[in-house]
């Protein structure tokens, strides 16, 4: 055992039976499964979250199939290393098969060169690309190579996973088996909970737990519920203001303002901030909410929201918190109407597909002396001359008469 490599490292399953966690796509009649049994693997897209076991996939695969596994990391590799991996899959010497599996990590870091370089041999058949990333691949990684592998999404693992992973690495003589370890098991699902299915937090917590614990006068480690929480630190979270999470999130925390729920928004909120969202960010985000989604069924809404704005900008955090609370709490509790946003979209649509005729004269704009001759501004009616303030006259192009672009919903007063 090197304890030199870290425990995730030498506890990785080596078969599919080892493998725990991820039976959506690795269960017995699952399409992965049966393709990686049979070595009959195509071009794959992992995608999932740190930690969730792509990695470790990518290594069971490298030691069931009888093809070349090549293993590259697109953070430290570029062309001519996309280049060499092909070479090395054509040698017949170097491989008689003429075909190689090529495992590139993070591939969402090559640009889209780089991805480019790979199209031509992942079409031919020279390669078989399996890609693991953390970002949407939808996003990152090129159309055409999304179009020539299956994509295949990883959930964070359960507690019960990790749990039963954390359990094993200490039976395991690679892992931890050497040690006289006494940990209980629910210190252990603690561990398990705050990595939030990220296995390879909960084993580095494990490990740090154990090689910093001394032994007892009974020669024997014992971690207790003290010792793991101050191995490891809050609970990992599970935001990344820069990745898929980031846009799952703003998109959740609209919606449930939209839906009226404030618990669920305040949720959303603290996830965000949590995972360092910015918040002047979020504000902008409850002020376009107060505008589409509340709208006229209560106008102080947008006020409350662009004053938050303003506040958040002018006090920043920690304190912008609870502007922000406030703000987006009023609008999850506001009724709701989106008659002005449905008005908006209507007659852009109108205005950008049909002929929609011109602006009658009487309400164009006459500021020189003898544009009147033309008809511009003549009989214009002065609404305010009038009862109430309001008089009948047309005011849309011939063409648009009778459309509706507003219609008042029973929330609007």
């Amino acid at each position: 055992m090197d304890l030199n490599v870290p425990l995730a490292h030498r506890v990785r399953p080596k078969t599919l039976e080892e493998f725990i966690g991820q039976e959506d796509i690795l269960g017995k009649d699952k399409v992965l499964y049966r393709t990686i049994k049979a070595d009959r693997l195509s071009s794959i897209i992992l995608w999932g979250p740190t930690g969730s076991g792509k990695t470790s996939l990518a290594k069971v695969i490298s030691n069931t199939t009888k093809y070349k596994f090549i293993k590259l990391n697109a953070v430290t590799s570029g062309v001519g290393d996309i280049k060499s991996a092909i070479e090395e899959a054509k040698n017949p010497l170097l491989n008689p098969s003429g075909k190689c599996i090529l495992f590139i990590d993070e591939i969402h870091r090559f640009n889209k060169l780089q991805q480019d370089a790979l199209l031509p041999y992942v079409e031919d058949g020279t390669v078989i690309l399996i890609g693991a990333t953390t970002e949407n691949p939808y996003f990152e990684v090129n159309k055409a190579l999304i179009s020539r592998s299956m994509v295949f999404r990883l959930n964070p693992l359960t507690i019960d996973n990790v749990f039963t992973i954390l359990k094993n690495a200490l039976n395991n003589p690679e892992g931890l088996g050497s040690y006289n370890i006494k940990i209980e098991d629910e210190t252990l699902k603690k561990i398990a909970e705050i990595s939030n299915g990220d296995v390879r937090t909960a084993l580095n917590s494990l490990e740090v737990a154990v090689l910093t614990t001394p032994v007892n006068n009974d020669g024997i480690i014992d971690i207790t519920d003290e010792i793991a929480a101050n191995c490891t630190g809050k609970k990992k979270a599970i935001f990344d203001k820069s990745g898929d999470s980031h846009y799952d999130n703003i998109s959740a925390f609209i919606k449930s303002m939209r839906g009226s729920d404030p618990d669920a928004t305040v949720f959303y909120l603290a996830r965000a901030l949590d995972g360092g969202e910015d918040p002047v960010f979020l504000a902008r985000r409850i002020v376009i909410a107060a505008a589409e989604d509340v709208g006229l069924a209560n106008p102080m809404a947008l006020v409350i929201a662009t004053s938050s704005m303003q506040a958040v900008a002018s006090v920043g955090m920690p304190e912008a918190r609870i502007i922000l609370s406030e703000a987006a709490v009023y609008i999850a509790n506001s009724k709701k109407s989106n008659a002005t946003y449905l008005a908006i979209e209507k007659a852009l649509e109108d205005v950008r597909t049909k002929d929609t005729g011109v602006i009658p004269m009487h309400i164009r704009n006459a500021p020189a002396s003898g544009m009147e001759n033309f008809g511009y501004g003549v009989g214009y009616k002065y609404p305010h001359d009038y009862p109430n303030h309001i008089v009948e006259q047309q005011y849309l192009p011939d063409k648009m008469l009778g459309t509706k672009y507003y219609i008042k919903d029973d929330t609007i007063d």
